[in-house]
């Protein structure tokens, strides 16, 4: 990138949008992320001081508070990483949480939209979902997250029945969106030589209802994930909506089949019966089903598992994702 001396990327921590810009600050000369607590949106104003400080030749954030961060005369860039402003997210989703999509969060991603220069969307559902809610004609550029394959990799196991006991692996913030409600009533309808253990997620929060059959492992270092996910026989993604659904093709990286729910993004990740199985929302029934069909076929969990791991090398590396990033940027200067 020959042009290009700063890009700066202000994004609030404790979510798996601020582990991908991360991710572009590590391969990327130049970009450098402005990390901010996210307790400072309940002040917006608070965010017109973020960033300041930093020269910019383009600013590249999240739609939700981008306005804040924009500046005359340089480049705004958007990447829609998720979308929850829309009337079936009510049902999982407080009330404040509704409000606050419906008004303040709409009007700025609104305004954030009038002021960018380009807007992405990192899965094709994701920047259809924003169009149709949002009656948006602007062109939005489909950029696929990546995953580091060189760190995200199998574990070194010959044998297909590597134990007795299975390990069913949730990774996200414990939240309703992400389906954490459902994993008690799951891991009861579980053969009883299943365990699932959760991570409690980037965001702080507390652990889930006791049950002999879910284990929590705290707040994982992201650098830690590989281990956790070699650690596993399947993960379980019972979400109900995800941009693109960042732990689903990290543990494909790893060669894990995934059961997960057949909604947003996710059927661009996971081939059902192919890489995993994709079940209705909250169909505990079906989880619980697949798991348990999963945990007594060895062999077809290790085919699931290399057919995922092929699939990322495909269409989900790291090196991808950097290098249709660092295109847009140069085409954008260009203009």
């Amino acid at each position: 990138m020959t042009n290009i001396r700063h890009i700066i990327s202000p994004m609030g921590t404790g979510n798996g949008a601020h582990v991908v810009h991360k991710l572009l600050e590590s391969r990327i000369p130049g970009y450098s992320v402005i990390s901010y607590n996210p307790y400072k949106t309940l002040f917006p104003p608070s965010l017109f001081t973020i960033g300041r400080s930093h020269a910019a030749d383009i600013i590249h954030t999240a739609p939700d508070y981008a306005w804040f961060f924009s500046r005359k005369n340089v480049p705004l860039i958007i990447t829609f990483h998720n979308y929850v402003l829309d009337r079936f997210m009510a049902a999982f989703s407080n009330l404040a949480q509704t409000i606050h999509y419906r008004t303040d969060l709409k009007l700025f991603t609104r305004l954030s939209i009038r002021e960018a220069r380009m807007i992405t969307a990192v899965s094709r559902f994701t920047a259809d979902l924003v169009k149709k809610d949002l009656n948006l004609s602007k062109e939005i550029r489909i950029i696929y997250n990546g995953v580091d394959q060189n760190l995200f990799i199998p574990p070194n196991c010959t044998s297909p029945e590597k134990q007795k006991n299975i390990i069913v692996l949730f990774s996200g913030n414990l939240t309703q969106r992400k389906g954490a409600q459902w994993l008690a009533p799951i891991a009861a309808k579980l053969h009883r030589y299943i365990e699932i253990i959760y991570t409690s997620g980037l965001q702080p929060k507390g652990i889930l209802s006791k049950h002999e059959r879910l284990r929590c492992l705290g707040r994982i270092p992201y650098q830690q994930m590989p281990q956790i996910y070699q650690q596993a026989d399947i993960l379980l993604f019972p979400t109900v909506r995800e941009g693109f659904g960042l732990a689903a093709a990290e543990a494909m990286a790893c060669g894990l089949p995934v059961v997960a729910t057949n909604c947003s993004s996710l059927p661009e990740l996971i081939d059902n019966g192919k890489g995993g199985f994709l079940c209705p929302i909250g169909d505990v029934e079906a989880f619980a089903e697949k798991i348990n069909f999963l945990a007594e076929n060895p062999e077809l969990r290790r085919e699931m598992g290399e057919y995922n791991r092929a699939k990322v090398e495909k269409m989900f590396t790291l090196n991808r994702m950097v290098g249709e990033y660092q295109q847009l940027f140069e085409e954008v200067l260009s203009r």
